[in-house]
């Protein structure tokens, strides 16, 4: 049982944890309402959060790091979409090279940099604010105000607002369902996706800087899994962007729940770190018998379709 401090730094941790989640599963939403499949969504973590660090490095910036994760993120996605709405590829294969780019790349660019193929030099990240008498509540507070917290719920209310409201919005949906019709409209339906992803694209790099600010420094192969864990909580959600978020902070608990056990697991230890993946798995299994039955949450009908 937690205490009541212990429970206050529990939750802090699970929403500074669910930040890189809840953007990898927001760029998730947008590809794929749109029909592109995105599985580099890992890739895009990694990237973005050597992207930051790099830039931070050199100018002393935080805002010029979460700039560049977001472009060179965007960028990631942009070749991504146009692989697969111009050279027609499948989205799975080009997703899955772009995630090995990613991976040996940023080797490659730690080792060009700084000498080294696992992990980039300290950097600041964002400068916690301080609160007077510090404790618990003041860790909650900083974790609450911190900007990759308040960037992140934004965007997932901004996404969900502009799938719906906008114009845009309407087309990227329309696009993920029936590209050919949204064609014979006029819309240019390969105009609307690469939008659509090089905007989520640029989400996940913003969860790549905060990752990477969160450990103070980039480490080779960071992303741990999280690009696919945000994938997971994408299709769960139904591809809504909220229910996504969500989905991304129960993971993330369930992540910050392994590691404030471990030390009380004894033998138990490595059966508790599989807690997330278990969780996800069983979570996986409970939906698509759920779709099976009722047809709910059913992915868009032109998901990978050629427009």
């Amino acid at each position: 049982m937690m205490r009541g401090g212990e429970g206050l730094t529990f939750v802090a941790q699970a929403v500074r944890m669910a930040v890189p989640y809840a953007c990898a599963a927001l760029g998730g939403v947008w590809s794929e309402r749109s029909g592109v499949v995105n599985i580099a969504l890992e890739g895009m973590l990694l990237a973005g959060g050597l992207a930051a660090v790099v830039a931070q490095h050199a100018t002393g910036s935080a805002w010029v790091g979460v700039l560049s994760a977001c472009t060179v993120a965007a960028a990631m996605g942009l070749a991504h979409a146009a692989t697969f709405v111009f050279g027609r590829v499948d989205a799975i294969v080009s997703g899955i090279a772009l995630n090995l780019v990613a991976a040996g790349g940023t080797r490659f660019v730690l080792r060009a940099l700084y000498d080294s193929s696992s992990n980039s030099p300290a950097v600041e990240g964002f400068r916690a604010a301080s609160f007077e008498g510090g404790g618990d509540w003041a860790i909650l507070a900083r974790t609450l105000i911190d900007p990759a917290t308040l960037f992140t719920i934004a965007l997932a209310l901004a996404t969900a607002w502009a799938l719906r409201k906008t114009p845009f919005g309407l087309r990227v949906r329309a696009s993920g369902e029936d590209p050919e019709a949204v064609r014979a409209t006029g819309v240019d339906v390969r105009r609307v996706r690469l939008l659509a992803v090089a905007i989520g694209a640029g989400i996940c790099g913003l969860g790549g800087a905060a990752l990477a600010f969160d450990q103070h420094q980039f480490q080779a192969g960071m992303s741990g899994g999280r690009g696919f864990i945000a994938l997971a909580a994408v299709i769960v959600s139904g591809w809504r962007p909220l229910r996504a978020m969500t989905a991304c902070v129960a993971f993330a608990a369930l992540d910050a729940l392994q590691i404030a056990v471990q030390d009380r697991a004894g033998q138990l230890r490595d059966l508790v770190q599989m807690l997330p993946y278990v969780a996800t798995l069983v979570m996986m299994a409970w939906i698509a018998s759920r779709r099976g039955a009722s047809g709910e949450g059913a992915p868009p009908a032109g998901l990978g379709k050629h427009a």
